[in-house]
């Protein structure tokens, strides 16, 4: 499948989607097609506000299972499907991302090339302030060339959540 009828492939499925999902008060994070061997595999990762749990991963997998089951959108060829939640490796790129890791620490690359660690407190639609060793930054997103959730154990404020820093 050439790469422009992919893109066109996961536009489709994720109009499909879109609905229904939000229906079961997901949103759509990622669609990802990629070849494994005779099948293809499809990725949909969703998330919420507050993450989701697997009962509720569970709920969309049956969800998009019964839309794409209904549709010609994935064509004659086999695939696999995983329903996922968003996870902490991939970058945070809408406001909705910044919003549902606030508190948490976080790595900015900035569009000139330097880079800033540190932790959400006050996430808007425009710009975040990050606190920085002790002071307050306000980052424009239209300034940010890439953001990934940092890996802490023992987060301040936290129950000991464990999450894993991922270089792209």
């Amino acid at each position: 499948m050439s790469s422009a009828n992919q893109d066109a492939t996961r536009e489709r499925i994720e109009a499909e989607l879109h609905q229904p999902l939000r229906a079961l008060g997901l949103d759509i994070e990622a669609v990802e097609i990629t070849p494994a061997g005779k099948r293809r595999i499809l990725r949909v990762a969703v998330d919420k506000d507050g993450g989701v749990t697997l009962d509720e991963v569970a709920e969309a997998t049956r969800e998009v299972n019964r839309v794409l089951d209904g549709s010609e959108v994935m064509g004659e060829q086999p695939y696999t499907l995983e329903v996922t939640s968003r996870g902490v490796d991939r970058p945070l790129t809408l406001p909705r991302h910044w919003r549902r890791n606030a508190g948490r620490l976080v790595k900015v690359t900035l569009a000139n090339g330097s880079a800033v660690t540190g932790r959400v407190l006050d996430p808007g639609e425009e710009r975040v302030t990050l606190e920085v060793s002790g002071e307050r930054h306000e980052v424009a997103y239209a300034d940010v060339k890439k953001a990934l959730v940092q890996v802490e154990f023992n987060r301040p404020g936290g129950s000991g959540d464990v999450s894993v820093e991922e270089e792209s």
